[in-house]
Order: structure tokens, then sequence, then C-alpha cells
């Protein structure tokens, strides 16, 4: 279902963004010393490649005893880091008296964090204090891969007059072993774009990568998956910043990342490569619906045996069945070139289906 709301586009947001390329947001994670700051967003301005600096003015950390932020003084430093570079800059707020501060300070966007995003009543109350306020907000994703939360704090702000609205993907909590800090479920963000088409979707790598040499793998999927933009944070010397030091590159080795993306066209005018593509296009199409009739077939399998079990009392479950279909599917799909990953999920949401349809066979009246 697509969701359209009075969206401002990124290029009438009042600042001097690009037109031919993505919105390139950088600077250190937290503001640490103003000195740290200027010279971290003067080396970035440099590169020529960056459209707002960023900087962690609070930070909400998991555990207590970490450092959590400058506080209101950083304020003042990454808004004279943006004068110094004829740049906008940007803040996260995550409530009422942040909003405040920082339009008193005159930052010009703001975003909503993560672990806000979670928390409707945090949300609504910072829309509130926005109501009539001509300012460009971006939400990054809830912590958890919950799509309506993200999307219904669009809404709210949107409900309380705010237009220039952007999306930040910095990827999920999970209990999951993963390489990545925050895995990018990268579904979600796809999904998002298709309910909320004139959203623009800005990819943040290094919370998702949580590691520096993870960082250009990511970024260039973002691109490759038409996002609009990236958020990477950068600091002068990494290996001393007060928070996320590993997820942090210097100045010039972010250069290096953003030099290095491919950026790839949307489509194509000629008629080759049209004609070509509709006809692997359409032979995808025909083995989607040999795939969906087989799925069919077999849930009407799983039924039979919902009705055998019925009627020899046995429960839907069993155990030991599902752990060898796992092992023995999951190979065969990892010999043809699938992943671990995929047939992990695509087995485990076959399996709910046909316990579903082996449920309302077992229990029908």
């Amino acid at each position: 279902m697509e969701i359209q709301l009075n969206i401002t586009p990124l290029n009438d947001w009042g600042f001097q963004f690009p037109t031919d390329r993505p919105l390139i947001i950088s600077g250190p994670c937290s503001a640490e010393t103003e000195e740290q700051v200027m010279d971290t967003c003067v080396d970035l301005a440099k590169h020529g490649s960056v459209n707002m600096l960023r900087a962690g003015i609070w930070k909400p950390r998991t555990r207590p005893n970490c450092f959590e932020g400058i506080g209101s003084i950083g304020l003042k430093w990454i808004k004279e880091a943006g004068k110094a570079t004829n740049l906008p800059v940007t803040v996260e707020v995550a409530n009422v008296k942040h909003v405040y501060e920082a339009l008193r300070m005159g930052i010009d966007v703001l975003w909503i964090g993560a672990r806000t995003t979670v928390n409707p009543f945090s949300v609504q109350e910072i829309a509130d204090a926005l109501q009539g306020v001509d300012i460009p907000v971006m939400v990054k994703n809830p912590v958890n891969p919950d799509l309506a939360l993200w999307m219904g704090a669009f809404e709210r702000l949107n409900k309380a007059g705010i237009t220039k609205l952007a999306a930040i993907h910095r990827g999920f909590s999970s209990h999951e072993k993963s390489k990545y800090r925050n895995r990018p479920q990268w579904e979600i963000p796809i999904e998002f774009m298709r309910q909320m088409p004139n959203v623009p979707v800005i990819c943040d790598p290094s919370h998702i990568c949580g590691r520096r040499d993870l960082l250009q793998t990511v970024a260039q999927k973002a691109m490759d998956l038409s996002f609009d933009g990236l958020m990477i944070e950068s600091h002068n010397n990494p290996s001393k910043a007060l928070s996320d030091a590993e997820q942090q590159v210097t100045p010039t080795a972010f250069g290096v990342l953003i030099d290095s993306l491919v950026l790839r066209n949307e489509t194509s005018t000629d008629p080759v490569f049209l004609h070509n593509l509709e006809d692997l296009r359409e032979m995808i199409d025909n083995a989607d619906r040999e795939l969906v009739a087989l799925l069919a077939k077999r849930m009407k399998i799983s039924e039979r045996i919902g009705e055998y079990k019925r009627n020899n009392n046995i429960k839907i479950l069993q155990a030991d069945r599902w752990d060898e279909i796992i092992r023995q599917r999951s190979e065969i799909g990892i010999q043809q070139g699938l992943s671990a990953e995929f047939m992990f999920e695509w087995l485990n949401a076959i399996h709910k289906e046909s316990i579903r349809h082996q449920g309302n066979v077992m229990n029908h009246d």
C-alpha cells in the first residue's frame, strides 16, 4: 500500500544539494572539542563531496558511564564549522529540550535517532514542539525491525506540518551473530521506499557496519539500491575518538571511499538494452509463476498431512523432521549457489505457512 505524504523534495530544502549525485552527510560521531569538530569538518569540506555536516551532541548510550556527549556547548562548535565551510549542519534531538536548544542555536537540520523513533510518545512530543517550525527533519529507523513504527514517525511529523523529511537507514539490532553492528536487512528500507515513495532515504553505513573495513561495501550497495544519499562518520583522529572509534574514518579515508563508489544509471534509453531486459524479466515472471504453483502444491500436501495427523491424534510440529528439512534443503540450496541465510529464512517462511495450513485442517470444526 502506497502512502503519499506532503513531502518537500531534497532540492527544495533551501540548501545547495546536488541533483546529479547522492546527498553526502559526514562529520564526527560525537563533538568532543571545538578544535576536533572544526578540523574534521574543514578537512571534509576540502574533498568537495560533502553537502551537510553532522555531529553528535547528546549521545544516548546503551549503558551508563560511557561518554554521553559534550552537551549544548557542542551546538556552537558544529554551527561554527558550518559557517566556516558554508555547509548546513545537522544534530540528533531526542527530546523537546534538545529541539529548543538546537533551534535557538540555528541548527539547519534535525535528526531523530533510532532509540527515539522506537517510542511513539517521544516522537509525538518532538512533533508537537516543531508545530509551525519550517525545518527539515530526518528520521532513523527504530532499533528493532518494525516498518510500521518507522513510517508512523513520518506520519506524526507530517501531521505537525513538517514537510522537509528524509529517512535514515542505520540497520537493526539482532540477537543473531553477524559481521555487522546492526544488520542492514535491506528488505525493510526497500519496502519503506515502496510504501512511502516520495520520502528520500539515506543510508548510514557507519552504524550498520560498526567497523571501517565494511563501509565501502555497504555504501556501494546502498547506491546500487537507489538510496538518495549516505551519512558516514568521520574523525580527524579516529583512534582517539570518545565514541564509536572503530566505525569512524579520517577525512582523507572518507574521500577515498566516496571516490571509489560507482554511481549507476536508474535506467537506459538504449532500445537493445530495454528489449533484452524485457526478455529476461519475462523469464523471471514465468519462473515466479512456476514457484507459486509449486508452493501451492506443497501446501495442499501439507493439508493432507494435517488430516492424517488429526485422524491419528498427532501433534502438528515434529521437531526432528523440521531439523532434517532445514539441514537437507539448506545443503541443496547452498550447492545451487544460494546463501545459507536465504535458505534458512525461505524455509522458515514455508514452514510457517505449512503449519498454518495444517492447523486450519486439524482445528477445523
